[in-house]
């Protein structure tokens, strides 16, 4: 039983082809299986949130967009179309804080603000920065962005900047502009 040279490349050649078109779909099955959706839990348009504590208003959150993935192992909500939220001290001062995208971290309690972020206080001091975060826990806001101070006693430029919900503590870094001081020197 001797076959020619060629039937056994042909044969050869039929059963690569077959092979190799054959696990084909089986490669992209597998490619599937270990592609997991990033999708939220949950979405909602128009949103407007009223946190409490024992009665009184905390905070006021309204966005036009918000996505929720708690569904995730490292859970977060995302304002892709911005926010504005109020929030309120135990005395009813309110700090007003508008930004065109912001993510919030549920495990640790920080809120990504993002884009055109600007926070104004009632009695008129206003931040404007690119990105600042916000401890929810501390009531604490940072960055080390450029940023832009704005109140009574004049306006100062600086990279870097923390400084309490009230703006009652700031701390800033790399610091230019005028500023009157009631300090004597």
């Amino acid at each position: 039983m001797n076959l020619p040279k060629r039937y056994i490349i042909a044969a050869v050649t039929v059963f690569t082809v077959t092979l190799f078109f054959g696990c084909e779909s089986n490669f992209k099955e597998v490619q599937k299986i270990n592609f997991s959706e990033f999708v939220p839990g949950s979405d909602a348009d128009t949103v407007n949130i009223r946190y409490t504590d024992s009665g009184l208003i905390t905070g006021v959150l309204k966005s036009p967009k918000m996505l929720d993935y708690s569904n995730l192992e490292f859970p977060f909500t995302e304002f892709p179309k911005g926010i504005d939220v109020t929030l309120y001290d135990k005395k009813q001062k309110r700090t007003f804080i508008v930004s065109n995208y912001a993510v919030s971290y549920k495990p640790t309690g920080i809120i990504d603000l993002q884009g055109k972020v600007k926070i104004t206080s009632e009695t008129g001091q206003i931040l404007e920065t690119e990105q600042l975060y916000f401890d929810q826990k501390n009531e604490w806001f940072y960055t080390e962005r450029k940023f832009k101070l704005t109140d009574a006693k004049g306006v100062s430029y600086g990279q870097g900047i923390d400084f309490s919900k009230d703006f009652k503590v700031i701390n800033s870094q790399r610091v230019s502009g005028e500023i009157e001081s009631d300090e004597k020197i």
